[in-house]
């Protein structure tokens, strides 16, 4: 539109506006979708300008009407800056994704609209292509002859449509099943049931004289489209620089980026690292600091923790580390009964006072049962509760056997049941997919089952059948 043109190496030529309020051009560019270039080229030893115009066109939603409107005033203005720049003596290059097929042979199903009530040649998108492009007879061949028409022609005939070509058409006329878009939700790039959406259009002069071929390319993956491709005779013409748009002269990537093997310099590690970093008052890092740049200044009455003193403080934080990583070994014992080593409301009578017996050293018993535990494994504090006259709770637990192979796998099929087994489609006798309701409406968020296979055109027996079936929601 001109509107958000602020640089002086702009292509201009933005045709007769009128018809557009200030604020609809604004909110048609605002979304960017556009990018306007100007080359020289030498054809037969004259120079000429080629404006190539690469474009994303608006996709019509269904579900908002008024994207529709929008999509129909960006093709117009459009029209009006191409037509423009061409009027100005300039070639015009007009390729991108263009979100409309243009002829049935573009479209892989025709009589399969979105819009029931709306005949395939009856959408605003083509109608508006048929006044965009230069008419082209689609014969049962392609031949010479239709080449030699197009030569000839150095103005729109009346009834013939627009000033500019479908290059692909132009050397493809009747080739069928030849799509650029497929859906990547249903598959549909398997069984080759796509559009045909991106174009390269050009004006008919320049399609005639320099175009040497046009062609798509389907095989090329990585994308819900494909790439297209056209080729020129002439030769482009270098400039002395960059325009003015470069990257290199924004401000913030100005003296920063001039190669692109700058991406791949090793950066110096101290370069991440902060250059100083201000320590909190009367931290450790503080003290250490102040002890370095004076290690005999030592205030009274401070003593600095030994070597001995450092392994005690690291011996007990591996050991509060270790203790609470092991307190939980698995989710499955959250399902299992706790068991403890403290016998609760254990009365504690008076016995009577016995002899004080000499103390006995520590013995060991090896063959002693694992798991049996008591509560004071200590002979001194046994000593003691015995001198006391309380008898202490003895509590022996018995190991667990080690869980077999396999249980636990059982134990969480009877805890959580899995989602039901998908039924079989009539027609493959496969098992179908689940897919869920996303559009606005009564369904919202249901479930439902359908055939398996990418979705293709009625008469392919590899494709998807017409198989649906609700999810029960009780199941």
């Amino acid at each position: 539109t001109g509107l958000l043109t602020s640089h002086e190496a702009a292509v201009g030529c933005y045709g007769d506006q009128a018809e557009f309020c200030r604020e609809e051009l604004q909110l048609l560019d605002n979304e960017g979708r556009a990018v306007i270039t100007q080359h020289k080229v030498s054809c037969e030893g004259k120079e000429k300008a080629i404006a190539v115009i690469n474009v994303y066109c608006p996709r019509a939603d269904p579900e908002k009407p008024e994207r529709k409107q929008f999509k129909l005033q960006f093709y117009k203005l459009l029209q009006c800056r191409a037509e423009a720049i061409l009027k100005d003596g300039s070639h015009v290059i007009v390729l991108g994704d263009i979100n409309t097929s243009h002829q049935r042979i573009d479209h892989c199903d025709p009589s399969d609209n979105i819009h029931p009530k709306e005949d395939f040649d009856e959408n605003p998108g083509r109608k508006w292509l048929k006044l965009f492009l230069h008419g082209i007879r689609q014969e049962e061949e392609e031949n010479d002859q239709e080449h030699a028409e197009f030569s000839q022609v150095t103005s729109t005939p009346p009834g013939h449509g627009g000033k500019f070509v479908d290059t692909f058409r132009y050397f493809h006329p009747t080739r069928a099943n030849a799509f650029t878009c497929w859906s990547t939700l249903t598959g549909a790039r398997q069984t080759n049931y796509g559009t045909r959406i991106d174009y390269i259009f050009a004006d008919h002069r320049l399609a005639s004289e320099q175009f040497v071929a046009a062609d798509i390319m389907p095989e090329v993956e990585g994308s819900d489209h494909c790439p297209v491709w056209g080729q020129l005779s002439c030769s482009l013409v270098p400039s002395t620089k960059p325009p003015p748009l470069c990257t290199r002269y924004l401000p913030e990537f100005a003296g920063k980026q001039q190669k692109l093997s700058h991406f791949f310099v090793k950066a110096e590690q101290n370069s991440s690292l902060p250059e100083h970093r201000n320590p909190l008052p009367g931290s450790q890092e503080e003290e250490e600091k102040r002890e370095n740049l004076n290690p005999t200044a030592q205030k009274s009455g401070q003593k600095r923790l030994s070597k001995s003193d450092f392994s005690v403080l690291k011996g007990k934080k591996t050991k509060t580390v270790k203790s609470s990583s092991n307190s939980q070994g698995s989710l499955l014992s959250f399902f299992k009964p706790t068991v403890t080593n403290v016998v609760a409301d254990t009365p504690v009578r008076q016995c009577e006072k016995r002899p004080k017996q000499p103390q006995q050293p520590p013995r060991t018993s090896p063959s002693r049962p694992a798991g049996d535990t008591k509560l004071h494994n200590s002979p001194q504090l046994l000593s003691s509760a015995e001198e006391n006259g309380q008898q202490t709770p003895i509590t022996r637990l018995t190991p667990q056997p080690a869980a077999k192979k396999g249980s636990s796998s059982g134990f969480w099929k009877s805890v959580l049941h899995g989602p039901p087994p998908p039924p079989s489609c009539k027609v493959h006798k496969e098992p179908c997919v689940l897919r869920t309701v996303k559009k606005d409406g009564p369904n919202m968020g249901r479930q439902f089952f359908v055939c398996a296979r990418p979705q293709g055109h009625a008469s392919n027996p590899d494709a998807r059948c017409n198989f649906f079936e609700w999810v029960d929601k009780g199941k």
